[in-house]
């Protein structure tokens, strides 16, 4: 995979286009509640003005009425919480489509939420060509929006006079390069989550890549329903269950496994009040509910971990958010801070599981996508770094 990097080129005197994702979460008055995007976005900006360039910066926020900006909708928050992190004033442009604002060298301007942008999610050519004549160069930052094709991701990257990815994507391009394609056996994927639905593609396509594919949450519950065990009135699928079977002998086939619950953790209910108790995964009873693995499993999966080559993980394998159900999350969440294996880690309960039990310097990569993270691990391509390898050469 081979896109232009933003560290490869000189930017003196040029005006840049940054296509950030500063998305971030907001309370009812408007106070940002966690910048960790913002703060990601921030070595690519820096490195522009360090080096004399005249910076844009553009995101998304929140889902917006295309054609106007609400309340809810500016990046005024923003601006001003990217001013402290820069230490120096970021002033917010409006209406900038068309250009007639000024933009010198040394300074950075935020571009109002470009999904106000009529054809911005649509992908509109015109806009996109606007857009383009705005730049010298363009950078594609956002990696947790590259699987859109929308104008700020896509279709100004045909446009531009150069377009390259940023710390940030290139970053996000590397680490999951190197772990599907410059892999170190054994390789282990975690899968946890829900529902079985929802991660479908992606079970199937790591049962074709990995050695070890450990599910977690309402998505093993769905496992064991399929090899035959009761799980009471635990969140499952059943109507999945031969989609389950399949993937499971996908990786007998080539001599790989899905280890399964050996034991569980159950409750008659989901609540902080409830009482935890831990059984044998062949005792669950016809009102049990299965919350999270058990010790025996917690130590299996982390002896798995331990021998890892590589470690792929998105999502938990409990209900970690109640300290009851805590248990098989946080013991794999520590074998895996503790393994010599490169981890990459993605998704949004991912990421709250990595901060909860502190992890987040022993992991190798944690990446900022959710949905991108999951599409470039099932193999698919991704738009918005298609639309940069295809500008790699000119």
């Amino acid at each position: 995979m081979q896109v232009k990097k933003l560290s490869e080129l000189d930017v003196r005197g040029k005006k840049v286009f940054i296509r950030a994702d500063l998305n971030v979460p907001q309370d009812d008055a408007g106070n940002i509640t966690e910048d960790t995007r913002i703060r990601a976005s921030i070595p690519s900006i820096q490195y522009c003005l360090d080096n004399g360039a005249a910076v844009m910066v553009t995101s998304h926020l929140g889902r917006p009425t295309e054609g106007s900006v609400g309340p809810d909708d500016t990046l005024a928050p923003v601006a001003v919480r990217m001013g402290q992190l820069l230490q120096k004033p970021v002033r917010l442009v409006q209406d900038w489509v068309d250009g007639g604002f000024e933009v010198k060298p040394g300074e950075v301007v935020l571009l109002e939420n470009c999904r106000c942008n009529v054809g911005e999610k649509k992908n509109d050519e015109a806009l996109a060509r606007k857009m383009a004549a705005l730049c010298d160069i363009y950078v594609n930052d956002a990696f947790g929006t590259a699987h859109r094709a929308e104008a700020t991701t896509h279709g100004i990257a045909r446009f531009a006079p150069v377009a390259c990815a940023g710390m940030l994507m290139g970053a996000e391009i590397d680490a999951l390069t190197k772990a599907l394609h410059d892999t170190k056996r054994p390789l282990v994927a975690i899968v946890g989550g829900s529902k079985v639905s929802s991660k479908l593609t992606i079970l199937k396509a790591l049962a074709d890549k990995v050695d070890q594919l450990i599910v977690g949450g309402g998505i093993a519950n769905t496992f064991l329903l399929a090899s035959g065990k009761r799980i009471g009135e635990s969140l499952a699928e059943p109507e999945l269950v031969k989609e389950a079977q399949a993937i499971m002998d996908m990786m007998r086939a080539r001599g790989a496994e899905v280890p399964l619950p050996v034991d569980v953790v159950v409750a008659d209910e989901v609540s902080a009040l409830a009482r935890a108790n831990r059984i044998s995964a062949d005792e669950v009873g016809p009102h049990d509910r299965i919350l999270d693995v058990g010790p025996k499993t917690a130590a299996k999966l982390s002896e798995i971990i331990a021998n890892a080559g590589t470690i792929v993980w998105n999502g938990p394998v409990g209900v970690f958010e109640l300290p009851q159900f805590a248990g098989g999350t946080k013991m794999m969440a520590s074998a895996i801070a503790h393994s010599e294996a490169f981890s990459i880690a993605g998704g949004g309960d991912t990421l709250a599981a990595i901060a909860k039990f502190n992890i987040a310097d022993d992991v190798g990569y944690i990446s900022t996508g959710g949905g991108a993270f999951l599409e470039f691990l099932e193999g698919k391509t991704l738009p918005a770094i298609a639309a940069l390898e295809e500008r790699f050469e000119r």
